[in-house]
């Protein structure tokens, strides 16, 4: 028994999950049902979400999971323009074929018709391994795309309404169309622009659906996950954001990048108990287990954590932990770049798959020292990456901390994780201060369609800062004198907000 643990703080991780979706409610209540798709490097998704408009909480409807690597192989004359991290082919063709497959298997499962049934898709990847640029994101983007067209997704599911008349009637009530236009700004935060109006890291899209998933999450626990806020999303690249204290909109000031999933799978691979190549932890992970967290763990989490380099990412590169960048371009901006590498893009993969080995000889084989040395190791990932923010001065006790992602929720790193934290003397009480959420980019694609179509929750916001209240005032204030939108005849942002409670919905 580790004594030394006993003295240590007792926290209580809040951990967002919502409960299970009863069908029966679907056809009763106003739910705006969302499917994101996602396609990663080891696993692709399609996610229904279904959001209560009244309440602004999202339940999850059905997951639809298959692993990325089981892709169709390339066919004659098919061009194979991507690569997952471990090698995996990708077509265009390939790509589409899988998302159309997975869509409908999703639908079909949770009994809904995608032509009668969806309000909106939105599309993400993690796969950027191979890609040469920010701008190549935009091939996949178009490759899930047509996957959708396939399924049968209607071309209007998949852009914003520009009036209210493209809403659905029963939606009508429930959108802020006329009164604020979407911006770009999704759960009221601004995506870092280059020079050019380009991300300047190839998996923005990613950090910027993560950041609004644990902010919808949130609402489940009593953590307020509003601005200023950092999430860190952990799977199997690592994307992130860390957002600024402005009202009504607050800017990107921070993106994290690289490796997080790939750094356990590597150590996984070494083990001879999963595929050298293609293995991940998902193929052996067991939730009824119970990690050993003695020395044997803990001198492996040491020898992992010094081969990861978490770090401002430097001028000079053009990729890191495998992912694009222009840190240029983000320095132009005043967006840090924080980066999470082992070796220079994942060059010393290999010495973590020989760590892995060792935890698999004769000596010491045990899953329980090998799941507690990689939660160990991922716990500490987790506070080195909050600390490089604290160091670049964009990170303070005010700032809200969000984690996802299957090498960040699984386990028992919440707890660890919190331990780590803490030890940064952020917060009097860290564990109200730092949130856990399941499947945060599907809950960030169900907040992208509602902000996209102006369909906020003043009595229940998302956007603004913690602890502050609902922003559309403000948003109405801003856009009008910007110009963006015409002042109302006879109102003002204070009557519109006050309308919208007066038209039946309930302040809480």
């Amino acid at each position: 028994m580790n004594l030394g643990r006993l003295f240590k703080p007792k926290f209580s991780p809040r951990i967002a999950e919502s409960p299970p979706f009863n069908y029966l409610e679907l056809r009763s209540k106003p739910f705006y049902i969302v499917a994101s798709v996602e396609v990663g490097n080891t696993t692709t998704k399609s996610i229904l979400t279904a959001t209560d408009l009244n309440t602004g909480k999202t339940y999850i409807v059905n997951k639809t999971v298959k692993m990325t690597r089981d892709v169709r192989p390339p066919k004659p004359g098919e061009e194979i323009f991507a690569h997952t991290i471990n090698g995996t082919p990708l077509t265009k063709e390939s790509v589409a074929e899988l998302v159309k497959n997975t869509l409908i298997e999703s639908h079909d499962r949770a009994r809904l018709d995608i032509k009668t049934d969806l309000n909106f898709v939105v599309r993400s990847t993690g796969v950027v391994a191979e890609l040469d640029s920010p701008e190549q994101v935009g091939i996949f983007i178009q490759a899930l795309a047509q996957g959708c067209l396939d399924a049968g997704v209607p071309p209007r599911l998949m852009t914003p309404a520009m009036s209210i008349h493209n809403i659905l009637e029963k939606f009508k009530r429930y959108t802020m169309i006329e009164k604020v236009i979407f911006m770009g700004a999704v759960a009221s935060c601004f995506p870092p622009q280059g020079s050019t109006g380009v991300e300047v890291v190839a998996n923005e899209m990613e950090g910027e659906l993560a950041t609004a998933g644990i902010k919808e999450g949130s609402r489940w626990t009593d953590v307020d996950f509003r601005n200023p806020c950092l999430s860190m999303d952990f799977g199997t690249t690592l994307d992130g954001r860390v957002t600024s204290e402005e009202l009504p909109y607050a800017h990107t000031i921070g993106n994290l990048l690289g490796l997080a999933g790939a750094i356990p799978d590597a150590v996984v691979q070494g083990t001879g108990l999963v595929d050298r190549k293609i293995g991940a932890t998902l193929d052996i992970f067991d939730a009824g287990l119970k990690p050993d967290y003695g020395k044997e763990a803990q001198a492996y989490a040491d020898r992992i954590d010094e081969l990861v380099i978490i770090e401002k990412v430097p001028l000079n590169r053009k990729k890191y932990g495998l992912v694009p960048v222009n840190p240029d371009a983000a320095a132009k901006n005043n967006v840090v770049l924080i980066g999470c590498d082992v070796g220079v893009n994942g060059s010393d993969l290999e010495k973590l798959s020989g760590i892995g080995a060792d935890i698999n000889s004769t000596k010491s084989r045990d899953l329980k020292v090998l799941f507690g040395a990689l939660d160990l190791a991922m716990a500490r990932v987790a506070r080195r990456l909050v600390q490089v923010g604290v160091e670049e001065g964009i990170v303070t006790g005010k700032t809200a901390i969000g984690v996802t992602g299957r090498a960040g929720i699984t386990g028992n790193k919440p707890r660890l994780i919190l331990e780590e934290i803490d030890k940064l003397g952020l917060y009097d009480h860290t564990d109200r201060n730092v949130v856990f959420v399941d499947d945060g980019l599907a809950r960030g694609a169900a907040v992208m369609a509602r902000c996209m179509n102006s369909m906020g929750t003043p009595k229940n916001p998302l956007g603004g800062l913690r602890k502050g209240g609902c922003i559309l005032k403000k948003r109405m204030s801003y856009e009008v004198e910007k110009g963006l939108v015409p002042a109302p005849q006879e109102a003002r942002p204070d009557k519109d907000t006050h309308d919208y409670f007066e038209g039946g919905h309930k302040r809480e």
